[in-house]
């Protein structure tokens, strides 16, 4: 099967405006996270799909792939599927523009959930590490059924209550699709939910499908805001 990876760009970001451009390393966050996808050999190519003339003009000058997106969208998810119908394809990995530090083993399993061929849609989950990481609605929390399908998204820690801090899965937003189901992702009506918590998985949810959660032991580091950025600085000096 042939599988691309598709990272979802733009610069109007409310919590960290033109964050994609902020360097990292001396790199540009967007283009660190095109580099790094590239360099875990698991994809046939891997495309920047932005409607920011500046993010792609930053990608196409450093020899990647870009896809002009023409529409305005509700989430990055949408925004990959306008170009997924242009693209040859079987299976789509929706990786995020903030999160340039990937782990291979993790991605790798993702992909591999399509041996089940019921399987079309799959996420990934870890556990948190301290209190003060799950009561930040950055970070957000899903539960799931016996099958390790997912039940709900949420900012808020759920399930409610608990005091035990493994009871709690933190779901990292990488999403892969088989490339028929991603379209008809983003032909689905956006209901209460997802408009409420403003996270695209429970679209998927509120429309009676499932998304296969699969667990991983990496968190990897989302920059949302200027102090993720100042982590992301320490967390590469701390592994040079």
């Amino acid at each position: 099967m042939k599988t691309i990876a598709l990272i979802p760009a733009r610069l109007e970001s409310k919590r960290f405006p033109n964050k994609l451009i902020k360097k990292i390393d001396g790199i540009p966050i967007i283009l660190k996270t095109y580099i790094a996808a590239r360099n875990t050999n698991l994809f046939d190519d891997v495309f920047v799909v932005s409607g920011n003339d500046e993010i792609i003009k930053l990608i196409d000058s450093a020899g990647g792939n870009t896809f002009k997106s023409l529409k305005n969208h509700n989430s990055g998810t949408d925004r990959i599927a306008e170009a997924a119908i242009k693209i040859n394809s079987d299976i789509i990995v929706n990786l995020q523009g903030d999160e340039p530090f990937f782990d291979k083993k993790a991605i790798n399993s993702l992909i591999k959930s399509f041996n089940d061929k019921n399987v079309e849609i799959v996420s990934l989950m870890t556990k948190f590490r301290s209190f003060d990481e799950l009561s930040n609605p950055n970070n957000v929390k899903v539960i799931v059924d016996k099958n390790n399908n997912a039940i709900y998204f949420s900012r808020l820690p759920i399930p409610y209550g608990s005091k035990n801090l493994n009871d709690y899965n933190r779901h990292i937003g990488i999403y892969a699709f088989k490339k028929q189901s991603l379209i008809e992702f983003s032909n689905l009506k956006r209901l209460s939910l997802e408009i409420i918590e403003n996270l695209e998985g429970n679209r998927i949810i509120e429309n009676s499908k499932k998304v296969k959660m699969v667990n991983i032991n990496f968190h990897g580091i989302s920059i949302d805001t200027p102090e993720d950025l100042v982590k992301a600085e320490k967390f590469i000096s701390s592994n040079d």
